[in-house]
């Protein structure tokens, strides 16, 4: 394992070097540490038994820290009044992509209940930035449609994540029917996560705002403090029952908007060390479970990952924007560049041992496989999409797209 370690550091080492000139092409950070991974499998330097253990272990740390410090850079409050494509796709797009993707899934899944269908449609609804950095970093996209994206990707994922721990709940109930308290420990994820999380974010963005008056801290120790809180809340939560990463996401949604912008390092993290963190689970993936997941794709997944990429979010999408602003091809820009991320396949590693395991195994591979394959479509067409739509906006099609945006953070935080 030391050998595969090595080879691993080396490898990061050899990207960032190329970093800025790879980000002008179609080979993507997440699309190179999936193929490493999936390279080191066959190579046999990592052990699976340990890549599984360590992929669990990375993922649940990625997603803990990365949806608190995701939610903290909203302004809620600024997004109600002036951010209305990312709202409209978040409250309305997201329930109609789960909805559509749901009776899309249900003709391959008929083996199953429709409730398993549902499950596998919530779990390719959340998007990912990250596989998309080519597009939200490309300063030829109006900045107006770059936030967009970015503001939708940030909050998609922790909204997703209640619907799909119903789904799943539902599922085990369905089909384990004596197990009679999977419903009320559903019910008890739902209602205590949040609640733990919405008083830990408040209390300590308090907490925080007097130390910071009273000069009692530094930005390095602020730090440390919003990871430890992430941690806190995520804990907490598991203490009575609730869910800890829907207790984090919340966390952070309270905690951004006490400090209204006053702590730099939620917004310097997730570009520098929060990086890594993606890098590193997207390697795991790549090494622990996309082998498995290839070897079990079949025709009917196959249909199910490129209705959900082709069709079901451009519908929803299209559906959530109408009676805006946004011109038609923003609208399909929009539907096209929702990339399926660490999100899918985490979400799926959590409730893989909640339900059947014939259904869990079937959905996780069903996850990973539309992980690598939107990271090899997406990754693609980033660029020339990017380069392509930008210049089509910039010749007066779109004149909403090109309207200067103000911030959405705290004026008194860092933009």
């Amino acid at each position: 394992m030391a050998t595969g370690l090595l080879m691993l550091a080396m490898f990061t080492v050899c990207y960032t070097l190329l970093a800025k000139k790879l980000s002008n092409g179609i080979l993507t950070a997440p699309i190179l540490f999936i193929g490493f991974g999936v390279l080191m499998a066959q190579s046999g330097m990592f052990p699976l038994t340990e890549a599984e253990h360590l992929l669990h272990i990375v993922a649940e740390l990625a997603l803990i820290i990365l949806l608190f410090l995701d939610a903290a850079q909203i302004n809620l409050q600024a997004m109600r009044k002036r951010h209305q494509w990312p709202l409209r796709m978040l409250v309305i797009g997201l329930p109609l992509a789960i909805a559509v993707g749901t009776l899309a899934a249900a003709p391959f899944l008929s083996a199953y209940p429709l409730i398993v269908a549902a499950l596998a449609a919530a779990l390719l609804a959340p998007t990912d930035a990250a596989l998309g950095q080519a597009v939200v970093t490309n300063e030829a996209v109006p900045e107006r449609v770059r936030r967009a994206l970015t503001l939708e990707s940030g909050l998609n994922d922790g909204m997703a994540l209640p619907i799909i721990l119903l789904f799943a709940s539902l599922t085990a109930e369905m089909m384990e029917p004596d197990t009679t308290n999977w419903l009320l420990f559903g019910a008890k994820q739902l209602v205590l996560g949040p609640l733990v999380g919405g008083i830990t974010g408040a209390v300590g963005g308090i907490l925080f705002l007097a130390a910071k008056r009273r000069k009692m801290t530094t930005a390095t120790i602020e730090g440390i403090g919003a990871i430890a809180m992430a941690g806190g809340a995520y804990l907490a939560a598991g203490l009575v029952d609730g869910n800890g990463f829907i207790s984090a996401f919340v966390a952070g949604l309270f905690f951004g908007n006490v400090i209204k912008g006053q702590c730099a390092f939620i917004y310097e993290f997730t570009e520098s060390e929060g990086q890594m963190l993606s890098w590193g689970a997207f390697f795991l993936i790549g090494l622990a479970l996309v082998p498995n997941a290839i070897a079990h794709l079949d025709i009917e997944s196959l249909a199910i990952i490129l209705i959900s990429l082709f069709v079901v979010r451009p519908l929803a999408v299209w559906l959530s924007l109408t009676g805006t602003d946004a011109a038609p091809l923003t609208k399909l820009f929009f539907g096209w560049f929702g990339p399926r991320g660490l999100a899918t396949a985490l979400f799926a590693l959590l409730v893989v041992d909640q339900i059947d395991h014939e259904i869990g195994e079937h959905l996780l591979n069903l996850a990973v496989n539309a992980v690598w394959i939107s990271a090899i479509l997406h990754g693609a067409t980033a660029v020339p999409l990017a380069k392509w739509y930008g210049a089509r906006m910039s010749n007066n099609e779109g004149a909403a797209e090109m309207m200067p945006m103000p911030p959405l953070r705290s004026e008194t935080g860092p933009d």
